[in-house]
């Protein structure tokens, strides 16, 4: 399967120098999002990182996912749509793309972390056949709080 996933006026592409400037704002929209410096977005362009974007109609960049891959399991390291975006399937077909690609890898499980109080993501991932594994006491910072891991089977 090709990295590219066409939906309604929406194609999501890999990650290309040029969309960095976008994602950074759209995670800076997304405090839930982790806040990285634009060099990590630059790994990913290189390649060290499973990296892909939506793109709208009208070229405008609406999201992006941001993977890892170590062993056999992918770990989604970082997914975010644009506000005013969201509830139109961007974050389910980015996360689709990133599973297909895993998947032809040998890939056979994901995992994630999310904020305990992050109830849309945690319903979103449950909505996505993620289950709650386990907990990260004060893995997060400003605000501290625990992160629920959660995982899923991919075979």
């Amino acid at each position: 399967m090709s990295a590219t996933r066409t939906g309604v006026h929406t194609v999501v592409r890999r990650l290309t120098e040029g969309d960095v400037d976008s994602v950074l704002a759209i995670a800076a929209a997304c405090p839930q999002a982790a806040q990285w410096p634009r060099a990590d977005y630059g790994r990913a362009v290189r390649g060290e990182y499973g990296a892909w974007v939506a793109i709208g109609g009208d070229g405008r960049l609406l999201g992006f996912i941001v993977t890892r891959c170590m062993a056999e399991e992918l770990e989604i390291l970082n997914l975010a749509v644009a506000p005013a975006e969201r509830r139109r399937g961007l974050a389910r077909s980015l996360l689709e793309v990133a599973v297909a690609a895993a998947r032809e890898s040998g890939i056979r499980r994901a995992f994630l972390e999310v904020r305990e109080s992050n109830a849309a993501a945690i319903a979103f991932y449950r909505r996505q056949g993620f289950a709650e594994t386990g907990r990260r006491p004060r893995y997060y910072a400003s605000p501290a709080e625990d992160a629920l891991v959660f995982a899923r089977e991919l075979s």
